[in-house]
């Protein structure tokens, strides 16, 4: 059966479908919508998962052009004539392309590792689950394909099938509304985009996804071997009874997969040493750039009597809104990949009001506060022209208007003019 497998590897469309889910899945990744996997290895597997918009379809496609093989040949007749059962002889075809866009869907992500792999230190399992599922779902999609390709054997039914399933992916939303939870069960690509630093995908949304397209496989198969009417019957049932286990499975939550935390990643990593800096865990492989910053940040805010000792990342998720634990001697401050800490924006964050506060303090406040400290002029005209309020009033009086201003910030009582008074 292997050296059957490894002729059907090498004769069979397998190595081009490969090819080209690997050369489309690259592209995508790193030019459809810039970086947007860069933060860690949920994120690869996320964006991989929204990028079977193009593969999926494709997968199809792929399998029908491999279905019909025989009948572009003329050698249905001859094959049929053979002892060898019908199942015995497609399994290695099966077998083939299966691995085929397994090989070329793990090749995409092992591409999109080598950007990342310096900075991604935290691998949570429920990416690998993220990736078993997406491979799961262009196995499906590549027999579905064959099994069409064999029932019809048209020179038009790779691409029409290929059209077909990118129109079924893209109107599966809205055929579900207002059920959303409905189009994650049906949909591998459903609430896989733009996912934020901390994201997770639950492993009941994961498990229903898989029981679909593992029935979903099955009731191809079943096509593909079938030699006639009764078993092609029976091929529905897998697909009912798995729509019914998965849509039974998925809870009944829209958004289950955007509003979802992963806690794990939210987790604080300190660097060695005083004063305290510290990262969530999915950052923590930027601990290195931070430091320095922050630290340098701290020995300016030190110029403040009462000011901050410690710099953590500020952990905000927003749907649900959930918010880091405040502390007056805490700057907070947003860390993202790709995107440097300057020593600056840490010192502007000491004067941030806790995420309670209905009266927010101005980012020029801040900002002219932070070019005062640290003797840099900003960029921005409105918090410049505080800046040079500040300037013109003695060191004493000016460092009174900042120590004015972090007080109200900690008590949510800020003043739009409370640096220019």
């Amino acid at each position: 059966m292997s050296r059957v497998l490894g002729i059907e590897l090498r004769r069979s469309a397998a190595l081009g479908t490969a090819v080209i889910l690997l050369v489309i899945g690259v592209v995508a990744l790193y030019f459809a919508e810039g970086i947007a996997f860069a933060t860690g290895w949920m994120q690869l597997a996320m964006s991989q998962r929204l990028y079977l918009a193009l593969l999926w379809p494709l997968a199809l496609a792929a399998g029908a052009w491999q279905g019909s093989r025989e009948r572009r040949s003329n050698v249905t007749e001859l094959f049929a004539s053979t002892p060898r059962t019908r199942a015995h002889r497609t399994m290695p075809t099966l077998g083939a392309m299966a691995v085929a866009v397994v090989g070329g869907y793990l090749l995409m992500g092992i591409a999109g590792g080598v950007y990342i792999i310096g900075t991604a230190r935290y691998f949570p399992i429920a990416a690998v689950v993220v990736t078993v599922v997406g491979a799961l779902a262009l196995i499906a999609a590549v027999w579905l394909g064959q099994a069409a390709g064999r029932l019809l054997p048209s020179l038009a039914t790779a691409p029409a099938l290929g059209i077909a399933g990118l129109a079924l992916l893209l109107l599966i939303p809205g055929a579900t509304r207002p059920h959303g939870w409905l189009a994650l069960v049906f949909s591998p690509i459903y609430e896989m985009n733009m996912p934020g630093a901390y994201a997770d995908v639950p492993g009941r949304a994961s498990l229903s996804q898989a029981v679909w397209l593992a029935a979903l496989a099955g009731t191809a198969v079943m096509l593909v071997v079938s030699g006639g009417w009764r078993l092609r019957v029976a091929a529905l049932l897998p697909v009912v009874l798995g729509a019914a286990l998965a849509v039974a499975v998925m809870p009944r939550d829209n958004r289950y997969v955007t509003d979802a935390v992963d806690p794990v990643a939210q987790e604080l990593v300190c660097a060695a040493g005083e004063p305290r800096v510290c990262v969530s865990r999915v950052h923590s492989g930027l601990l290195g750039d931070v430091t320095p910053p922050a630290r340098e940040a701290l020995t300016i805010l030190a110029k403040l009597p009462g000011g901050p000792t410690a710099v953590h990342e500020d952990t905000t998720t927003y749907f649900p809104d959930v918010f880091p634990a405040w502390h007056d001697d805490v700057v907070l401050v947003r860390v993202e990949t790709g995107e440097p800490v300057l020593t600056v924006d840490v010192v502007a964050e000491a004067f941030a009001t806790p995420p309670q506060c209905d009266r927010p303090t101005a980012p020029a406040d801040k900002l002219a506060a932070a070019s005062w400290l640290t003797g840099r002029q900003p960029a921005d005209a409105e918090a410049a022209a505080r800046w040079q309020a500040l300037r013109a009033q003695s060191a004493d009086e000016a460092l009174a208007h900042l120590l004015a201003l972090r007080k109200a910030a900690l008590t949510c009582t800020v003043d739009s003019d409370i640096l220019t008074r």
